[in-house]
């Protein structure tokens, strides 16, 4: 396990900038994603912590190392790629063991430590199946085993779930988290999906045309974005508009210059309610039913606004019907103007 820290980190490629005077702490055994759009800046800077690419300013440490200068082979990283990246041709015991034995770790070593990797990750039994013969859940999980078996100080993940369908890439968040907790490495991993982040990691990172735009816990950054671009990219947000429409009544607490509600701190109904400082009127534009919970799209004076609860508990209304939206004053989250 270790720390990793990156101050100052900038990278170009030709005269486009991908990071720009980046600073991060990634703590000693903790679970960090990375977070952003395409083009962001995430999939760079896992890979200059990785040693793929070196920054054209600043400083990258590991342990308290600097290693910006330090090839990939030699920083004692443990990378899983989106792609898994698995030799055909080998058996999963193979693939597991080929970091051990490009480093020629003894025989009988290796298949202790190859054994106990595929425990860990639930495919003792299945070492001498090649890789063709597995699942995509399973293939995952060899590649997992393959970034772990060589005792890395930190492990690199980029987009590890992501070529799962929706059903198993849940059940692979579970396990990937116990997995982490288990071993006790410090991770950090990239994403593209706000909910496995918010499910996975214990501090996030959000990232914006190269720079970071807010990083910390999970709830912190959810609760309280540091503008309306986290708000929105960050789960859902409503964001006030400058001016209100005719009926509208908010409260905002002092100081506060610009505003944001989430869909689900929204109250629809249709008729004014009068004990709650915060209302909006609208018109209802379309209601998606999905099980228990339910979206409401409603629009503020132009503006599309959602609101989210559970099906029975939202009136049930025609399209176009006159609504009003309402909340509480604590679940208005301040963000920068503009």
């Amino acid at each position: 396990m270790a720390e990793v820290s990156v101050r100052g980190v900038t990278k170009r490629f030709g005269e486009m900038t991908a990071l720009d005077d980046v600073s991060l702490d990634f703590v000693n055994g903790g679970f960090f994603a990375l977070l952003g759009p395409s083009g962001s800046g995430k999939t760079t800077l896992l890979r200059v912590i990785a040693g793929f690419l070196f920054p054209d300013a600043g400083e990258v440490r590991i342990a308290g190392q600097p290693v910006e200068r330090v090839p990939v082979e030699k920083r004692e990283i443990g990378m899983m790629f989106q792609s898994y990246a698995l030799f055909p041709n080998l058996s999963v015991a193979e693939n597991v063991g080929f970091g051990l034995r490009t480093r020629k770790v003894p025989r009988a070593e290796e298949r202790r430590r190859v054994g106990e990797a595929l425990e860990l990750v639930q495919l003792e039994g299945l070492g001498e199946r090649k890789p063709k013969a597995l699942s995509g859940g399973q293939r995952q999980r060899v590649a997992l085993a393959r970034a772990i078996v060589t005792n890395p100080k930190v492990l690199l993940l980029d987009e590890p779930l992501s070529a799962l369908d929706k059903s198993l890439r849940v059940d692979m968040q579970i396990e990937l988290k116990r997995i982490q907790r288990e071993v006790g490495i410090t991770t950090i991993f990239v994403t593209h999906d706000q909910e496995e982040a918010l499910t996975l990691a214990d501090r996030i990172g959000i990232l914006r045309e190269g720079r970071l735009v807010q990083a910390g816990p999970p709830r912190e950054v959810y609760n309280a974005p540091v503008d309306a671009f986290t708000a929105r990219f960050l789960g859902e947000a409503n964001i006030l508009p400058d001016i209100l429409p005719e009926g509208a009544r908010v409260a905002l607490p002092s100081g506060m210059r610009a505003a944001a509600v989430r869909p689900e701190a929204l109250r629809l109904t249709a008729e004014q309610p009068e004990d709650t400082d915060n209302i909006l009127p609208g018109r209802l534009v379309q209601r998606v039913f999905a099980g228990s919970m339910a979206t409401c799209v409603v629009d503020v004076a132009g503006v599309t606004w959602k609101v989210i609860d559970r099906d029975r508990d939202l009136p049930q209304l025609s399209d176009d019907a006159a609504v009003w939206l309402s909340w509480d004053t604590a679940d208005t989250l301040p963000i920068a103007p503009g």
